[in-house]
């Protein structure tokens, strides 16, 4: 029998529905869920039980009285640099005051709207720049695959509270590959929305909220909630009607390119390289026309955003007095600290680089509807590092495949593509054309299909 922990939103919803299930009762298992993995994941931060068992009743009520919200009752979490009203942002780092938020951020407010069981925060590392679990703030966050392992990052605490089963539902930020990361490395969907589709507060150049969840379809549901407009998004796009449940797709006939070298950063392994060409041969036999997509991200580019997003944070970090700038983590202090002399022109050559990126992703993605890569060119790697490369000299290394549809507005998802021989979990990434995000929804529940469930980790 299923753990009511392990099933999906949809699944919920039309259990509560048919008053086979409550709200409750769903929450009280969640809650001895996170009991059981929380003290080896350490995936979460505010995590106040009770109160989740209040929302839970209040969600009770309204199905009792037939007043049900979208989500109601459905248990989730919500990173930790999504302000929720009344709580903290410590931005993952313990150089950050700790002032209680006054309102909750788009985000948050739409899923609260909505009926979500708000569980927790989840972690994060220093200023959301690490696609690690490590932070001076949080206790470290593990996989729960592989609890010597790193969940990824930035959105760390998402990814392993995904793949443990704190509820069904998660949301967490991208600015590089922040939710698909840890999606990948978890075994997780993790939808990166085009830019604007998610109101978001503060928002900023390619940054995104979106849904980190076990199946295509908790995506969707999460999705037609926060696409929801809010005025205090200056970028976001216009209200838009979405049937974000129209997941079925056909393959036949869609030109799907098949990116299996970045050109720059890690060598994909070869495991991860077998589970993407198998992933592709599915799309393939089902009629899809797959051709090879050349790489298309330079050195320059990369290295570009890198001065660029390096100095951004020293203007941050560099502000600090020294006590505080003793708190951040020192990864990403000597990260940051490589931009506090960098000429202005190399800066702004640097910012050009983000333009550039959106060009070459745009002319690449032409001639095809969908373009298959993998997430990461690695599996995951121990939970102690910053990175697959350990290395604050080498930051990006691995979000070659990644980053660019930050940067061109496109939407791009990671799903589950199947295991190394060692378990860990491998990402495949489907990235579509500028604002065409129902497509790659579609494109990532077919593959689901073909693929079939997957097994989740249980407590060792």
């Amino acid at each position: 029998m299923t753990d009511l922990a392990d099933l999906s939103a949809a699944e919920l919803l039309a259990a509560y529905r048919g008053r086979s299930l409550s709200p409750v009762e769903v929450t009280e298992a969640v809650i001895a869920r996170i009991a059981a993995w929380e003290p080896q994941l350490d995936a979460l931060w505010a995590y106040d039980p009770e109160a989740a068992l209040a929302q839970a009743k209040a969600s009770e009520m309204r199905w009792r009285k037939g007043e049900a919200l979208p989500l109601d009752g459905v248990p989730g979490t919500i990173k930790e640099n999504i302000r929720t009203k009344g709580v903290a942002v410590p931005l993952g780092t313990a150089a950050t005051e700790l002032v209680p938020a006054a309102d909750d951020a788009p985000p948050a407010a739409r899923l609260r709207e909505a009926g979500l069981v708000i569980l927790a925060k989840t972690t994060m590392p220093d200023y959301g720049m690490l696609s690690s679990g490590l932070s001076s703030f949080h206790k470290l966050a593990r996989n729960p695959w592989d609890l010597s392992r790193n969940p990824g990052g930035s959105s760390a605490g998402a990814g392993a509270a995904g793949a443990a089963g704190y509820g069904p539902l998660h949301v967490g930020t991208d600015i590089g590959g922040s939710i698909r990361l840890p999606a990948g490395w978890c075994g997780l969907v993790g939808l990166k929305p085009s830019f604007g589709r998610v109101p978001i507060d503060p928002t900023y150049y390619g940054r995104v909220a979106g849904p980190m969840t076990r199946t295509v379809e908790d995506a969707a549901l999460m999705m037609r909630e926060l696409s929801k407009p809010d005025p205090r998004d200056g970028m976001s796009l216009p209200p838009q009607r979405i049937d974000w449940l129209a997941l079925d797709l056909d393959p036949k006939g869609l030109r799907i390119g098949l990116q299996l070298d970045a050109g720059i950063g890690l060598t994909v392994e070869p495991e991860t390289k077998a589970a993407i060409e198998a992933a592709a041969k599915a799309f393939a036999d089902a009629g899809a026309i797959v051709e090879p997509v050349a790489p298309h991200i330079t050195r320059a580019m990369l290295d570009g955003l890198d001065d660029f997003w390096r100095q951004r944070a020293w203007v941050d970090i560099g502000a600090l007095p020294a006590e505080k700038q003793a708190r951040v983590l020192p990864y990403i202090f000597q990260w940051a600290e490589g931009g506090r002399n960098l000429p202005g022109e190399r800066v702004y050559r640097g910012m050009s680089q983000m333009m550039a990126m959106r060009d070459a992703a745009l002319k690449a993605i032409g001639p095809y509807d969908f373009i298959l890569s993998p997430v990461s060119p690695v599996p995951s790697y121990p939970a102690e590092w910053a990175s697959p490369v350990d290395d604050p000299a080498r930051p990006f290394e691995h979000i070659c495949f990644t980053v660019a549809a930050n940067m061109s507005d496109q939407p791009a998802i990671s799903v589950h593509a199947g295991l190394t021989a060692a378990g860990l979990p491998i990402g495949l990434q489907i990235t579509g054309r500028r604002f065409d995000d129902l497509g790659v929804l579609g494109m990532a529940r077919f593959w689901e299909r073909m693929r079939g469930p997957v097994v989740w980790p249980r407590l060792p």
